[in-house]
């Protein structure tokens, strides 16, 4: 499959938002006091990387 450039900018972009958004998400993870809490923030940055990875696989 062949990108152009506009939609490899928007890829990396959107690859890059969601790192972040893994990234703080278990952070919040490991500072929530309820566990219900730590499974949302733990279950959204799984999510987070899920997504991350199947964006990757348009990189290449």
């Amino acid at each position: 499959m062949n990108i152009n450039q506009m939609e490899l900018q928007s890829l990396r972009h959107l690859i890059g938002s969601h790192e972040t958004s893994e990234k703080k998400l278990n952070f919040y993870a490991s500072q929530a006091q309820d566990p219900q809490v730590k499974q949302m923030f733990q279950q959204s940055a799984q999510s987070a990387s899920q997504t991350r990875q199947k964006l990757l696989t348009f990189l290449g």
